[in-house]
């Protein structure tokens, strides 16, 4: 029995490799995907071989992360109940699409990941491995019978035991999940919503407190709604990310404090930082308000609470999301040109955005006389709108 295991090198996937041995006497290779999570991937592989995995890939994915993954969703704005943009959720049909990919070529009939019975991730992982390779095998140890491990303090208890290299404690035990999104931190103390986050929990942001006393400013360019440049300069999708996380997280961009719904129906409190998420949120929705027809991006907004919880479900690679997803691509081909932000003590602020395709007219709007709009038209226009409220009032006065 051969398994391809989603590896972290983390306690819950630490000690479901040495599980799934015991267990199942399976010969187990371990895939991490590189999203970005930086010092975290040191030593992974000689930790997987030490913990008996008989394989491990480590595969740097950060460039088709942000080119397919990151980019298109924010062409959508996605926002998952008014707050969180989505940084774990949309990294998952990423990671599961290459787990499938690995499994096949290793001849491998089950995947298995570390997703607890709770939580979005053990959803969003199956439905992208069943909708890219329905006959897959999937073992999910938090859900199986045969797993008795109640929390992480068993856990723990279980790699002491078996001499598995682990970093986690129980005086720490919150959960952290980092990306070239976002970073999330969740469990343990975290898990009462009245106490607040301590301070090392800030790890792409400065505490706002320590942010410079000087505001910065940062262009940011877009073509078709996809974001090219920094401040001049062109760069690669993941770089760009990594340009506009360390700018906004210096003066402490994007961080938030949230209760969310899983998809499950309990709430989750979180703590996300998105620095650069957040510089690009506000900067595309800047853009758009210069280049996008009323009616079009009225529409597309009323379609933005579906798209993002699609994303935050599981359903990447579904064909409602692949639908929406056509749809947001075509209110996009206008979407060019640059937008002025400016940083300050953890606040995005636009303050200025520019368009060879602008439907700003500046003659059109001015409150100046002249220009090129004759306000008595708008006496017929508000007469027609009025008409069914004025026989409408007619009508409740019974004339």
């Amino acid at each position: 029995m051969k398994v391809v295991l989603a590896y972290s090198g983390g306690l819950d996937t630490s000690c479901i490799l040495t599980w799934l041995r015991e267990q199942y006497d399976a010969e187990v290779v371990t895939f991490c995907a590189d999203l970005g999570q930086e010092e975290e991937l040191d030593g992974l592989h000689e930790k997987a071989y030490a913990t008996g995995a008989t394989k491990s890939y480590i595969e740097d994915l950060t460039e088709e992360f942000a080119r397919d993954f990151i980019f298109p969703m924010f062409q959508a704005n996605a926002i998952y109940e008014s707050l969180y943009l989505l940084g774990t959720s949309i990294a998952r049909p990423l990671i599961a699409k290459r787990l499938v990919e690995v499994a096949i070529a290793e001849g491998a009939e089950y995947i298995c990941h570390g997703a607890t019975g709770k939580g979005n991730d053990q959803i969003r992982f199956e439905l992208t491995a069943y909708a890219l390779k329905p006959d897959i095998k999937v073992i999910a140890p938090w859900r199986s019978p045969e797993w008795t491990f109640k929390g992480r303090n068993d856990l723990i208890a279980y790699a002491k035991d078996r001499k598995i290299p682990i970093t986690v404690s129980a005086a720490k035990p919150y959960s952290m999940d980092r990306n070239l999104l976002h970073i999330s931190f969740e469990g343990g103390i975290l898990e009462d919503p009245w106490v607040e986050s301590p301070v090392e929990t800030h790890v792409l942001t400065t505490p706002v407190e320590q942010t410079p006393d000087q505001a910065e400013y940062v262009i940011v360019e877009f073509e078709k709604g996809i974001p090219v440049a920094v401040n001049g300069e062109k760069l690669s999708p993941a770089n760009l990310m990594r340009k506009l996380n360390k700018l906004g997280g210096k003066h402490g961009v994007g961080r938030i404090d949230i209760v969310e719904t899983r998809f499950t129906g309990m709430k989750d409190r979180g703590i996300y930082e998105t620095p650069g998420g957040t510089i690009l949120h506000h900067a595309h929705r800047a853009l758009e308000t210069i280049c996008m027809d009323r009616e079009t991006m009225h529409l597309r907004d009323q379609l933005v609470p579906q798209y993002s919880t699609m994303v935050y479900n599981g359903f990447w690679f579904a064909p409602e999301r692949e639908f929406l997803q056509a749809a947001v691509t075509e209110s996009q081909k206008n979407v060019t040109g640059e937008v002025r932000c400016k940083l300050y003590k953890g606040g995005c602020y636009v303050v200025g955005r520019r368009s060879p395709y602008t439907l700003y007219d500046p003659s059109v709007v001015t409150f100046e006389e002249g220009g090129d709009y004759n306000q008595g038209d708008a006496t017929g226009f508000i007469k027609l709108n009025a008409l069914r409220l004025r026989l409408r009032a007619l009508a409740n006065q019974g004339k």
